[in-house]
């Protein structure tokens, strides 16, 4: 695939972006040098090989949700600046 200014131009527009002249150049050398890094891959051959759902070993750490004791309403508004004791009291912040 050739990388001109005119494809440039185009996925710019798509993008809604506004590419100078002067770093027109520059920009289509390095969308060029992309392209030819992804051509390069392409030509590897990759039978067998299972694809990566992540470049790392980690997985997802992350525990199930369970139900849980909680602390009590009192302990909760315990270092709270205002409450009414059942609420925390905050500024009114809408005015009508």
């Amino acid at each position: 695939m050739q990388v001109d200014s005119t494809l440039v131009n185009h996925l710019a527009h798509l993008s809604r972006l506004t590419i100078s002249e002067d770093k027109m150049d520059k920009l289509v050398a390095d969308m060029q040098d992309l392209v030819g890094f992804v051509e390069k891959l392409n030509e590897l051959d990759t039978t067998g090989t299972a694809p990566l759902m992540h470049m790392g070993d980690a997985y997802n750490v992350l525990r199930e949700d369970e139900v849980q004791g909680s602390i009590s309403r009192e302990k909760a508004l315990q270092n709270a600046p205002a409450s009414d004791g059942q609420f925390f009291m905050v500024p009114k912040v809408i005015q009508k």
